[in-house]
């Protein structure tokens, strides 16, 4: 599927996710990286075309986060349901987010250091991606402890904690497993995505 299609597919998720949000503030910190993303992978899309690979996933993690931000991420329906047909605790839609948070941004590093450095096929491409994954979601955590501090209650929304102390721990944990699964699952086929970029660009 050509990247267009991606992008137009996050573009209208956005759209359609800004209709009607529960909270305006919190749609827009939750969905501040797709604003921000969608228009720099557009303007670059000659300069530095990302694989097909890529492009699926990061329209993917939009939708997640725009999905995230029309509700909120403790009022999403699906996790609401998730959640009482688990006997769950909480609503995990954040818990999913937080896994997304590792799992697709581990392909964009890869993706990055693969093609500007001379780590690909290096045996450190794997645990160093891995650590940037750890670093942006903890990066992230502390763009949280911002709000909190900026906003007090008011942030409660875009913190979606739950009541639960560890919710910073989870979500770091969730990145990690959700950038290690991302590795394991995915590396082969983002090779052979990366070949055929090569190749096409090499014509």
């Amino acid at each position: 599927m050509p990247p267009v299609v991606f992008a137009g597919v996050a573009a209208v998720g956005l759209a359609v996710s800004a209709w009607g949000a529960r909270d305006r503030t919190t749609w827009f910190l939750e969905t501040f990286w797709v604003l921000i993303g969608l228009p720099l992978v557009v303007l670059l899309r000659r300069r530095f075309p990302l694989t097909g690979l890529l492009c699926g996933l990061l329209a993917a993690h939009a939708l997640v986060l725009a999905v995230g931000g029309h509700y909120t991420y403790a009022q999403v329906p699906a996790g609401d349901w998730v959640r009482d047909t688990l006997h769950l605790s909480r609503n995990p839609y954040d818990r999913f987010g937080h896994l997304m948070q590792g799992f697709v941004p581990a392909i964009l590093v890869r993706e990055l250091l693969s093609r500007t450095s001379p780590l690909r096929g290096s045996r450190w491409l794997a645990p160093l991606t891995v650590c940037a994954c750890l670093a942006f979601s903890a990066c992230f955590e502390l763009l949280e402890w911002l709000a909190a501090v900026i906003g007090g209650h008011g942030a409660d929304a875009f913190l979606a904690t739950q009541g639960d102390v560890w919710d910073t721990q989870w979500d770091m944990f969730c990145a990690l497993i959700g950038s290690v699964l991302s590795l394991l699952l995915l590396s082969r086929v983002h090779d052979r995505s990366m070949a055929a970029l090569a190749a096409r660009t090499a014509r």
